[in-house]
């Protein structure tokens, strides 16, 4: 991530789209054809998230398939950026023919009269031009506030707790009498399918409400979902205890509750957010910035979550809910 901040101020964006879309390709035909570990670790870098099935491989054909079916969203991606037109700003930033911005801005806003926002444009290019080590400038005092929101929105977006609900769903299933695969399958179709539709919704949200809105009442529909969840499992199952069917339903729904606050609002905003409070001259270094820290506290939740649920138990959805509030609060 933080190399590609160089190659999309250099080349521009379609070609790190392209270069992310056969990396994606790569890791994809590794995997399904792999034939030893190395091959394996090998896709996993190319993928760049370290998500794999390298510690579960015992023969068939199943991780396989599941390896190479990446190739299907990768070649969308790959042949989508084919098609892709390059944006005004990357334009503007890489030749003095401003005539192709004007028209790619005219096609983007859907009005002929752009002359105005062009020309802040051009000034934006031209003071990035300025600027070679955008990662030095970042830093400076005027532009403190951006950094400090690149680093903490998706540092809070990471602990917000989403990782453990999503594993306790298929166990919550499992209480209601549903075999294993039905049980990882509903939980599956539920968080994804209500991650696609609360997203969508919550484009029309951000505009119509504003962002800070959805931040703070998703923040807090999170917290409140996670404080009864914790009561309840405190209270009902101890360390050796069993749930109810009547508590192991509550408990379901107050999960659909936290996952959809997250779904309009920490999910989709840590990632909108800020792509847009960045000047143009730091914008691509902030991007990756902001890709970064998320990607390295998805590595240490993921790392930390089982240590932490073996010692907290119920209490890690308090400890995860106190991180909640810190959040809201901030």
């Amino acid at each position: 991530s933080l190399i590609a901040s160089s190659v999309t101020r250099a080349i521009g964006r379609k070609v790190s789209i392209l270069i992310g879309g056969v990396a994606f390709l790569a890791d994809s035909a590794y995997g399904g054809s792999a034939f030893n570990i190395y091959m394996l670790i090998f896709g996993r870098l190319l993928l760049g998230v370290g998500i794999g099935f390298g510690n579960q491989i015992k023969g068939g054909w199943g991780w396989r398939i599941s390896l190479a079916m990446a190739a299907a969203p990768a070649s969308i991606l790959t042949i989508g950026a084919i098609f892709l037109p390059e944006t005004p700003n990357s334009k503007i930033q890489r030749s003095d023919d401003h005539q192709k911005a004007q028209k790619m801005l005219q096609r983007i806003r859907g009005i002929s009269d752009v002359k105005a926002e062009l020309n802040d444009l051009i000034r934006a290019s031209s003071t990035s031009k300025s600027i070679t080590q955008p990662f030095k400038n970042i830093i400076q005092r005027k532009y403190r506030p951006q950094p400090v929101m690149a680093i903490l929105i998706p540092f809070f977006q990471q602990v917000t707790g989403i990782n453990i609900v999503g594993l306790y769903s298929p166990v919550l299933f499992r209480t209601l009498k549903l075999g294993e695969s039905t049980s990882l399958l509903l939980s599956a179709v539920v968080a994804g399918g209500m991650g696609t539709v609360l997203a969508i919704i919550s484009m029309i949200l951000a505009d119509k409400f504003g962002r800070k809105v959805l931040f703070l009442v998703g923040g807090m529909q999170m917290l409140v979902s996670q404080v009864i969840i914790g009561s309840i499992m405190a209270a009902q199952l101890g360390d050796h205890g069993g749930c109810s069917e009547g508590y192991a339903y509550l408990i379901l729904v107050l999960v659909c509750l936290c996952s959809s606050g997250y779904c309009y609002s920490w999910g989709p905003l840590a990632w909108l957010v800020p792509s847009e409070i960045f000047p143009l001259e730091i914008r691509s270094a902030g991007q990756s910035i902001t890709v970064a820290v998320n990607f390295v506290f998805t590595f240490l939740t993921a790392q930390t979550f089982l240590p932490m649920l073996c010692h907290f138990k119920a209490g890690i959805f308090f400890f995860f809910g106190g991180l909640v509030l810190i959040m809201t609060s901030f």
